[in-house]
Protein backbone atom coordinates (compact mmCIF):
# COMPACT_ATOMS: atom_id res chain seq x y z
CA UNK A 1 0.00 0.00 0.00
CA UNK A 2 1.51 3.49 -1.07
CA UNK A 3 2.09 6.00 1.52
CA UNK A 4 0.70 9.23 2.23
CA UNK A 5 1.44 11.90 -0.48
CA UNK A 6 4.67 13.47 0.47
CA UNK A 7 6.33 10.58 2.40
CA UNK A 8 8.41 9.24 0.31
CA UNK A 9 10.21 12.87 -0.97
CA UNK A 10 10.83 13.59 3.36
CA UNK A 11 12.10 9.85 3.64
CA UNK A 12 14.91 10.34 1.02
CA UNK A 13 15.83 13.40 2.31
CA UNK A 14 15.86 11.86 5.51
CA UNK A 15 17.91 9.04 4.34
CA UNK A 16 20.49 11.47 2.44
CA UNK A 17 21.15 13.20 5.71
CA UNK A 18 21.39 10.37 7.79
CA UNK A 19 24.08 9.01 4.97
CA UNK A 20 25.67 12.39 4.80
CA UNK A 21 26.15 12.18 8.92
CA UNK A 22 27.48 8.81 8.41
CA UNK A 23 29.98 8.75 5.73
CA UNK A 24 31.44 11.93 7.60
CA UNK A 25 31.92 10.36 10.68
CA UNK A 26 33.10 6.97 9.01
CA UNK A 27 36.36 6.65 10.08
CA UNK A 28 34.88 6.84 13.14
CA UNK A 29 32.58 4.29 13.08
CA UNK A 30 32.68 0.64 13.84
CA UNK A 31 30.98 -2.17 15.48
CA UNK A 32 27.95 -0.91 17.12
CA UNK A 33 28.25 2.21 15.67
CA UNK A 34 27.58 1.09 12.12
CA UNK A 35 25.07 -1.12 13.52
CA UNK A 36 23.28 1.63 14.65
CA UNK A 37 23.78 3.76 11.43
CA UNK A 38 22.09 0.66 9.34
CA UNK A 39 18.96 0.76 11.87
CA UNK A 40 19.28 4.39 10.99
CA UNK A 41 19.09 4.19 7.70
CA UNK A 42 16.05 1.32 7.40
CA UNK A 43 14.38 3.70 10.32
CA UNK A 44 13.94 6.64 8.06
CA UNK A 45 12.77 4.57 4.75
CA UNK A 46 9.99 3.31 7.20
CA UNK A 47 11.54 -0.42 6.97
CA UNK A 48 10.76 -2.45 10.31
CA UNK A 49 13.17 -5.45 11.52
CA UNK A 50 11.64 -8.59 13.71
CA UNK A 51 14.09 -11.07 14.56
CA UNK A 52 13.59 -14.99 15.65
CA UNK A 53 15.68 -17.74 16.08
CA UNK A 54 19.04 -18.20 17.93
CA UNK A 55 21.44 -15.71 17.96
CA UNK A 56 24.35 -15.43 16.02
CA UNK A 57 27.45 -16.72 17.52
CA UNK A 58 30.76 -14.69 16.94
CA UNK A 59 32.93 -16.72 14.01
CA UNK A 60 29.60 -18.26 12.20
CA UNK A 61 29.12 -18.19 8.66
CA UNK A 62 25.71 -16.45 8.03
CA UNK A 63 23.93 -17.88 4.73
CA UNK A 64 21.12 -15.85 3.46
CA UNK A 65 18.62 -16.20 0.56
CA UNK A 66 18.99 -12.34 -1.62
CA UNK A 67 15.93 -10.51 -1.98
CA UNK A 68 17.05 -7.03 -2.23
CA UNK A 69 19.68 -4.39 -1.99
CA UNK A 70 18.00 -4.05 1.69
CA UNK A 71 19.71 -6.98 2.69
CA UNK A 72 22.92 -5.60 3.32
CA UNK A 73 21.13 -2.96 5.69
CA UNK A 74 19.27 -5.47 7.49
CA UNK A 75 22.04 -7.70 8.15
CA UNK A 76 24.75 -4.88 8.93
CA UNK A 77 21.65 -3.83 11.50
CA UNK A 78 21.00 -7.44 13.52
CA UNK A 79 24.72 -8.34 14.06
CA UNK A 80 28.25 -7.35 13.65
CA UNK A 81 29.29 -9.89 10.30
CA UNK A 82 31.60 -8.84 7.72
CA UNK A 83 29.72 -9.02 4.50
CA UNK A 84 30.71 -11.05 1.11
CA UNK A 85 29.40 -9.13 -1.78
CA UNK A 86 29.53 -8.71 -5.42
CA UNK A 87 32.08 -5.88 -6.66
CA UNK A 88 29.38 -3.91 -7.90
CA UNK A 89 28.48 -3.46 -4.13
CA UNK A 90 31.23 -1.18 -3.56
CA UNK A 91 30.19 1.78 -6.15
CA UNK A 92 27.02 1.76 -4.75
CA UNK A 93 26.70 5.66 -3.30
CA UNK A 94 26.57 5.22 0.36
CA UNK A 95 25.44 1.49 1.18
CA UNK A 96 29.00 0.52 -0.77
CA UNK A 97 30.68 2.63 1.39
CA UNK A 98 29.09 1.65 4.68
CA UNK A 99 29.83 -1.78 4.08
CA UNK A 100 33.02 -1.34 2.81
CA UNK A 101 34.47 0.35 6.01
CA UNK A 102 32.60 -2.70 7.78
CA UNK A 103 35.53 -4.84 6.57
CA UNK A 104 32.61 -6.28 3.39
CA UNK A 105 35.09 -8.78 1.03
CA UNK A 106 33.97 -7.64 -2.73
CA UNK A 107 34.13 -10.62 -5.37
CA UNK A 108 35.25 -9.68 -8.62
CA UNK A 109 32.91 -12.15 -10.55
CA UNK A 110 34.83 -11.19 -13.63
CA UNK A 111 38.02 -13.18 -12.06
CA UNK A 112 36.88 -16.84 -11.08
CA UNK A 113 40.24 -17.67 -10.35
CA UNK A 114 40.64 -15.27 -7.23
CA UNK A 115 37.53 -17.12 -5.72
CA UNK A 116 40.26 -19.87 -3.72
CA UNK A 117 42.06 -16.49 -2.33
CA UNK A 118 38.58 -15.25 -1.32
CA UNK A 119 37.53 -18.36 0.35
CA UNK A 120 40.95 -18.33 1.97
CA UNK A 121 40.03 -15.13 3.03
CA UNK A 122 36.20 -15.61 5.10
CA UNK A 123 38.04 -19.23 6.84
CA UNK A 124 41.29 -16.33 8.43
CA UNK A 125 37.62 -14.38 9.66
CA UNK A 126 35.83 -17.48 10.87
CA UNK A 127 39.04 -18.47 12.56
CA UNK A 128 39.94 -15.30 14.07
CA UNK A 129 35.93 -15.36 15.78
CA UNK A 130 34.66 -12.76 13.19
CA UNK A 131 31.50 -13.53 11.57
CA UNK A 132 30.99 -13.39 7.90
CA UNK A 133 27.51 -13.12 6.01
CA UNK A 134 27.28 -14.42 2.16
CA UNK A 135 24.66 -14.68 -0.27
CA UNK A 136 25.21 -17.83 -1.68
CA UNK A 137 22.66 -17.68 -4.55
CA UNK A 138 25.35 -15.16 -6.26
CA UNK A 139 21.87 -12.79 -7.43
CA UNK A 140 18.85 -11.71 -5.94
CA UNK A 141 15.20 -13.94 -6.46
CA UNK A 142 11.79 -12.63 -5.66
CA UNK A 143 8.84 -14.50 -4.28
CA UNK A 144 9.24 -17.93 -3.95
CA UNK A 145 11.75 -18.83 -6.31
CA UNK A 146 15.73 -19.44 -4.89
CA UNK A 147 18.55 -20.19 -6.86
CA UNK A 148 21.02 -23.13 -5.60
CA UNK A 149 23.23 -22.15 -3.20
CA UNK A 150 26.56 -22.12 -4.68
CA UNK A 151 29.39 -24.48 -2.27
CA UNK A 152 32.44 -22.23 -2.83
CA UNK A 153 32.05 -20.39 0.78
CA UNK A 154 30.67 -23.62 2.63
CA UNK A 155 34.37 -24.46 2.09
CA UNK A 156 35.61 -21.83 4.27
CA UNK A 157 33.29 -22.86 7.27
CA UNK A 158 34.81 -26.22 6.61
CA UNK A 159 38.44 -25.55 6.47
CA UNK A 160 37.82 -23.02 9.64
CA UNK A 161 35.10 -25.51 11.50
CA UNK A 162 33.35 -22.79 11.73
CA UNK A 163 29.55 -23.17 12.79
CA UNK A 164 26.87 -22.17 9.37
CA UNK A 165 24.02 -20.47 10.05
CA UNK A 166 21.46 -20.83 7.46
CA UNK A 167 18.97 -17.06 7.31
CA UNK A 168 15.85 -16.51 5.44
CA UNK A 169 15.31 -12.81 5.21
CA UNK A 170 11.11 -12.40 4.37
CA UNK A 171 9.69 -9.30 3.37
CA UNK A 172 6.09 -8.62 3.49
CA UNK A 173 5.69 -6.55 -0.04
CA UNK A 174 7.50 -7.54 -3.29
CA UNK A 175 8.02 -4.21 -3.96
CA UNK A 176 11.44 -4.79 -1.56
CA UNK A 177 12.75 -6.90 -4.37
CA UNK A 178 15.34 -5.68 -6.58
CA UNK A 179 16.17 -7.85 -9.79
CA UNK A 180 16.40 -7.56 -13.50
CA UNK A 181 16.36 -4.23 -15.19
CA UNK A 182 15.66 -2.34 -11.76
CA UNK A 183 18.41 0.20 -10.83
CA UNK A 184 20.09 0.99 -7.39
CA UNK A 185 17.52 4.79 -7.48
CA UNK A 186 14.38 3.23 -8.81
CA UNK A 187 14.45 0.56 -6.27
CA UNK A 188 15.13 3.00 -3.22
CA UNK A 189 11.94 5.24 -4.32
CA UNK A 190 9.80 2.48 -4.55
CA UNK A 191 10.46 1.10 -1.10
CA UNK A 192 10.45 4.94 0.30
CA UNK A 193 6.79 5.13 -1.41
CA UNK A 194 5.87 2.11 0.27
CA UNK A 195 3.49 2.96 3.77
CA UNK A 196 6.00 0.70 5.71
CA UNK A 197 7.75 -2.54 5.18
CA UNK A 198 8.83 -5.29 7.69
CA UNK A 199 11.60 -7.95 6.90
CA UNK A 200 11.65 -10.76 9.12
CA UNK A 201 14.98 -12.11 9.64
CA UNK A 202 14.72 -15.65 10.78
CA UNK A 203 18.33 -17.81 11.98
CA UNK A 204 17.67 -21.54 11.53
CA UNK A 205 19.76 -23.73 14.38
CA UNK A 206 23.63 -23.87 13.44
CA UNK A 207 25.10 -26.42 11.34
CA UNK A 208 28.46 -27.80 12.39
CA UNK A 209 30.10 -29.47 9.55
CA UNK A 210 33.15 -31.87 10.70
CA UNK A 211 37.10 -31.76 8.96
CA UNK A 212 35.12 -34.40 6.44
CA UNK A 213 32.10 -32.35 5.34
CA UNK A 214 31.06 -31.65 1.71
CA UNK A 215 30.83 -28.45 0.53
CA UNK A 216 28.19 -29.27 -2.03
CA UNK A 217 26.26 -31.60 1.01
CA UNK A 218 26.68 -28.09 3.25
CA UNK A 219 25.16 -26.24 0.81
CA UNK A 220 22.37 -27.94 0.26
CA UNK A 221 21.62 -29.29 4.02
CA UNK A 222 21.64 -25.49 4.66
CA UNK A 223 19.71 -24.20 2.07
CA UNK A 224 16.83 -26.88 3.06
CA UNK A 225 17.07 -25.57 6.96
CA UNK A 226 16.61 -22.09 5.76
CA UNK A 227 13.14 -23.38 4.57
CA UNK A 228 12.33 -25.08 7.00
CA UNK A 229 13.17 -21.67 9.04
CA UNK A 230 10.66 -19.71 7.23
CA UNK A 231 11.87 -18.83 3.59
CA UNK A 232 8.82 -16.30 1.83
CA UNK A 233 7.74 -13.66 0.20
CA UNK A 234 4.61 -12.17 0.33
CA UNK A 235 2.82 -11.40 -2.95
Amino acid sequence: MPAAPGIAGLRLLALAGVLVGGLLLVPLIRGTALRALARSMLAVMGVRVERRGPTLKPGSLLVANHVSWLDILVLMAASPVRLVAKGEVGNWPGIGTLAGFSGAIFLNRARPKQLPHTVGEVAASLKAGRSVAVFPEGTTFCGITQGRFRPAMFQAAIDAGAPVVPTSINYDSTAAAFIGDDTLWDSVRRVAALRSLTVTLVTAPALRPTPEADRRALARAAQTSMGVAGYRLAA
